[in-house]
């Protein structure tokens, strides 16, 4: 018999961004769930990949088999339906980040998209897979997402003349008159679709422009809200555009930073990313949870392979608030201890279950999802019951959970807290 409930060995990727050894979330969660793992003080530990991807794919611990082999061989792990709709495979890649140095500005294709890059560059995109996102805070989290309201960005021009010598004034001076014209706001289709042009053309315009006078300006930048603003406020525009231009000298980027929305989550709170939108994480640490894909289109921020012409013309351009990026659990059915995140797509929810000896909330049970699911603890000491069986669930520990088990969790601490991707075909609507 297949068994239902089993324990993971994930893989850690050490990218460059990442905290450096025990000061990564990621190395503290694998050198306390698995002892046989060593952590390299020396290394970097970015990112901690659970579940099917190639690229890091995560391993059966009882008995070493691959898990995309597990549940290929084994579909009703999955759902008949989800083994035949995902081609046996899991929908979802669960993943923990923790960020020292700001990564890529980028945004991820949709499905028509990624198919198209994957036939035309194979080499550059690894799979024909869409990948929306979510991350949570596990810590303050920063990040950018999506452009700025255009009021707000029409006001930054005018703040930071350096970015309009990179754009040209012309574009510029084109950009505002659309924004706030009149005549254009009368008939708001009108208004959204020349607004979305101009804003095209604007940032076009400033990621296609020479490198040595994107370094010349950005140079006059620095040195001027240097001497104007000498010890900024952590979070404030100019204190998080030098503190990344430190990170990467020179780089078209950070003129992107003026443009885009800069979001502070406290930890619990999250973003959604969908396809086509740009965003970069600067620090701290998160769960993340994607569509089984590693699709990036990059443009900034990185030395890595930078598609500007795909990332321009792939952006919807559409203008929201810092605010309006945000998202917060709900209670899941009403539960005080577990909070769902569901975005709007249909390969994945997350579950986080924060149970507490102190409030005599020590446990809690769940349905059997129609779906797949992966559980990691990312704080405390628990367990997972299933069928009159524990399975010990310390700090770090991972497990993937078959469709139509039901468990349920407990504290062994004072908090323990538990975050669990899943997958059903058909979501509920809370």
């Amino acid at each position: 018999m297949t068994e239902r409930i089993f324990k993971l060995i994930p893989q850690a990727q050490n990218y460059a961004w990442g905290k450096l050894g025990s000061n990564s979330k990621v190395a503290e969660l694998v050198a306390n769930a698995y002892q046989d793992i060593t952590i390299d003080s020396e290394k970097t530990y970015a990112e901690l990949w659970m579940g099917t991807h190639p690229n890091a794919p995560s391993i059966k611990m009882n008995t070493g088999e691959n898990l995309k082999d597990v549940v290929l061989a084994n579909p009703d792990l999955l759902t008949p339906a989800i083994a035949s709709k995902y081609h046996g495979d899991l929908p979802f890649l669960l993943k923990v980040l923790s960020i020292q140095k700001a990564l890529s500005i980028q945004a991820h294709p949709d499905k028509k998209l990624a198919q198209q890059l994957y036939k035309k560059y194979p080499n550059i995109y690894k799979d024909n897979n869409h990948k929306p996102e979510m991350a949570i805070a596990l810590t303050p989290f920063e990040g950018l997402c999506g452009f700025r309201p255009l009021l707000e960005i029409k006001k930054n021009l005018r703040k930071y003349p350096e970015i309009v010598e990179v754009i040209g004034k012309d574009i510029v001076k084109e950009f505002n008159y659309i924004v706030t014209s009149r005549l254009y706001k009368k008939f708001e289709y009108a208004y959204v679709l020349r607004t979305k042009r101009a804003l095209k053309k604007l940032y076009r315009s400033l990621m296609e422009q020479d490198q040595e006078i994107v370094k010349n300006q950005l140079s006059k930048l620095i040195e001027r809200i240097t001497n104007e603003d000498p010890n900024p406020k952590r979070g404030t525009l100019n204190e998080v555009i030098r503190r990344i231009e430190a990170q990467y000298p020179g780089d078209i980027g950070v003129f992107s930073i003026i443009l885009l929305n800069y979001v502070s989550l406290k930890p619990g709170e999250a973003l959604y990313l969908a396809a086509d939108e740009p965003h970069a994480y600067i620090s701290g640490d998160c769960i993340e949870c994607m569509a089984t894909s590693d699709n990036v289109v990059r443009a900034g921020l990185t030395p890595k392979f930078k598609d500007v012409n795909t990332l321009v013309n792939m952006l919807t351009y559409t203008c929201k608030s810092a605010d309006h990026q945000i998202v917060t659990g709900t209670p899941y059915f009403h539960s005080s201890t577990t909070l769902l995140y569901n975005p709007p797509i249909e390969e994945f929810s997350i579950l986080c279950t924060n149970l507490s000896m102190e409030t005599k909330k020590t446990r809690e049970s769940f349905r059997g999802f129609r779906g797949p699911s992966i559980i990691i603890v990312t704080e405390g000491n628990g367990r997972i019951i299933f069928n009159g069986k524990y399975y010990d669930a310390c700090k770090g520990s991972i497990y993937f959970i078959g469709a139509n088990t039901p468990i349920t969790l407990e504290t062994l601490d004072n908090n323990t807290t538990f975050y669990r991707a899943y997958t059903e075909l058909f979501k509920n609507k809370l």
